[in-house]
């Protein structure tokens, strides 16, 4: 739930942030430029070879993998970048820089608060049912511990879903035993096992396999493996 909590507060700031810049602007801040990400690359590369420790924020354990080396742009500025890109959440943009493979060979990727955002608003909705009727409206159960939700239930006129930024198909949102809320990346994840070899083994995560191939992570995931070239949930 930390993690949540984190990642909303960045959703309210964006949010909030989102209706200060005219539509031209905010239209222009939705959109991964391929340079600006570059950028940040090779400012975070000077600030680890001069320091050698990396420009991220605080996080605790129970950050999410894709969640927990946020770039701090406090440290960047003004000797290794003029400002933060346009289209980050700090000048205003729909995305939160993070760093994968902070351990080894760090690479600056996306995190969509779009995405962020429309989590939040279920999350608050499911909480709010909870507190006045105990327990979700259970629907499905997907195994290992997640659920679907009886939309309806919930005051909801359509089934709730985000856009995947990888594929902008529509993903729907499930919930785990602890009523957390994740995006569910599984047609994502099925389209990319069968785009673009790999060597992934029954037990291992496959998500980098998104990771890898996009600009962005998979924020608000679970783990996943694969059976018979397809994603299942990994069992936890």
């Amino acid at each position: 739930m930390k993690k949540l909590m984190a990642l909303c507060m960045i959703g309210l700031v964006f949010t909030l942030s989102g209706c200060l810049y005219p539509n031209d602007k905010r239209a222009e801040n939705r959109i991964p430029y391929k340079d600006q990400i570059q950028s940040v690359q090779s400012a975070v590369e000077d600030y680890h070879k001069d320091t050698s420790i990396l420009p991220i924020k605080n996080s605790d354990q129970s950050t999410g993998i894709y969640e927990k080396y946020r770039i701090d742009f406090g440290r960047l500025i003004p000797k290794y970048m003029q400002k933060p890109p346009g289209n980050s959440y700090e000048n205003g943009g729909t995305f939160q820089y993070v760093l994968v493979d902070a351990e080894t060979k760090p690479k600056v990727k996306l995190i969509d608060l779009v995405t962020v955002n429309r989590v939040q608003e279920f999350d608050m909705r499911l909480k709010d049912y909870i507190r006045r009727n105990k327990y979700p409206p259970f629907e499905h159960v997907l195994g290992n511990g997640y659920f679907t939700l009886n939309y309806k239930e919930l005051g909801l006129k359509s089934e709730p879903f985000v856009v995947s930024p990888f594929s902008g198909k529509h993903l729907p949102l499930i919930i785990d035993s602890k009523y957390n809320v994740y995006v569910d990346y599984s047609m994502d994840l099925y389209e990319a096992l069968h785009k673009y070899k790999h060597h992934y083994k029954t037990g291992q995560d496959i998500r980098d396999i998104l990771v890898d191939h996009s600009n962005f992570v998979p924020a608000f995931s679970v783990p996943y493996t694969v059976k018979k070239n397809e994603p299942v949930f990994l069992t936890k």
